[in-house]
């Protein structure tokens, strides 16, 4: 079990069950937790909390105050920006078609996640997309495309049924040109075609 000590800043926690590899970077206040393991060259951001049975494959940048609960698997490819939330078993994906017998290391799509999005636990995010900030996607659904930001995606495949606010609360749909004001913070956006544009929006939720 390697605890790679000129990298791990103060305040890290790495359960004595956890594997780090060297070299890689564990910024301050990030806890690892039982069985996980750190891949070498990865770099996992300021106050992250990363579960059980935690695997970030080599190169993955994690972004700060990213969450990922347990049993997901963040491969070769993957960008988590900050404040990203990975649910229970949810699963990335970075080759499109697999098999055993052919070696497609070469061909890792990138996958990035915008800042503050949300993957709701069993989702599958197909590799080569891009997840828009603050979109939510559902438990269980299957992301195989570019996902705006705000949006909430459910289904199989998933589709956009409605947008999000930045604190996660469903937003009313569209009547005319009066602003969509979220129930619970008040924050004010616009739909504007196929995108939601905020135009009050606190950070403070």
């Amino acid at each position: 079990m390697l605890r790679f000590e000129a990298s791990r800043h103060p305040g890290v926690q790495v359960h004595e069950s956890a594997y780090v590899d060297e070299p890689c970077e564990i910024l301050e206040g990030t806890r690892i937790w039982h069985f996980s393991h750190i891949m070498a060259n990865s770099r996992i951001g300021r106050n992250c909390n990363l579960g059980q049975n935690v695997v970030v494959s080599t190169d993955v940048t994690l972004g700060d105050n990213v969450k990922v609960q347990n049993n997901v698997s963040i491969y070769t490819g993957v960008i988590l920006e900050d404040n990203v939330f990975c649910g229970p078993s949810m699963v990335f994906t970075n080759v499109l078609n697999p098999r055993s017998e052919i070696s497609r290391r070469g061909e890792y799509r990138r996958t990035l996640v915008r800042r503050g999005a949300t993957l709701g636990a069993n989702s599958t995010v197909v590799c080569g997309v891009e997840i828009g900030r603050y979109a939510f996607v559902g438990a269980g659904a299957v992301v195989a495309q570019d996902v705006p930001a705000y949006a909430l995606m459910l289904g199989v495949p998933a589709r956009r049924r409605a947008w999000v606010c930045r604190c996660g609360v469903t937003l009313p749909a569209a009547l005319g040109p009066a602003p969509l004001t979220c129930g619970a913070c008040k924050n004010e956006y616009k739909e504007v075609g196929d995108e939601l544009i905020p135009l009050k929006e606190s950070q403070d939720v």
